[in-house]
């Protein structure tokens, strides 16, 4: 993945299971941190797209693949990007680093609704904001 946010996250103990390691669904808690401190980069942060502009993002597809185990008190760092980005729809890729090494890799792709739970498009502004985000294939090719 090319680089995206990178955001340090060091594992708590309630972020374990009984077998000392990171229970499986708190990865997508730790794709949450990384995808929040990205939109912060754009000048947006949730909560203003929910309360100034009225839109909600929830999931509508996640993925994750586990390579290695976290454990309490490892330093993740997680690294997002988009690399998706469509009038209904933002799709965000993230990989988890342990000491430089990917343990997880993951997306999620999210739908804007409105209030009343309908599907929308993005507003223009918000879509402006997003696309300085995308890291498309061919994007990444020019930066090497």
């Amino acid at each position: 993945m090319t680089e995206g946010k990178k955001v340090v996250y060091r594992v708590i103990y309630g972020d374990t299971d009984c077998g000392g390691v990171v229970y499986y669904g708190n990865y997508f808690r730790f794709f949450e941190i990384g995808r929040t401190e990205l939109l912060r980069t754009t000048g947006l942060s949730y909560r203003q797209i929910e309360e100034e502009e009225g839109l909600i993002l929830p999931v509508v597809e996640a993925h994750a693949r586990y390579r290695a185990p976290a454990r309490y008190d490892d330093e993740l760092l997680i690294e997002t990007r988009v690399s998706e980005l469509q009038p209904h729809k933002i799709r965000f890729d993230y990989v988890i680093y342990r000491e430089g090494r990917p343990i997880v890799q993951g997306y999620t792709v999210h739908a804007p609704i409105n209030r009343e739970g309908r599907l929308v498009k993005f507003p223009a502004r918000i879509l402006q904001c997003l696309q300085g985000l995308v890291r498309s294939p061919d994007r990444e090719k020019n930066n090497e």
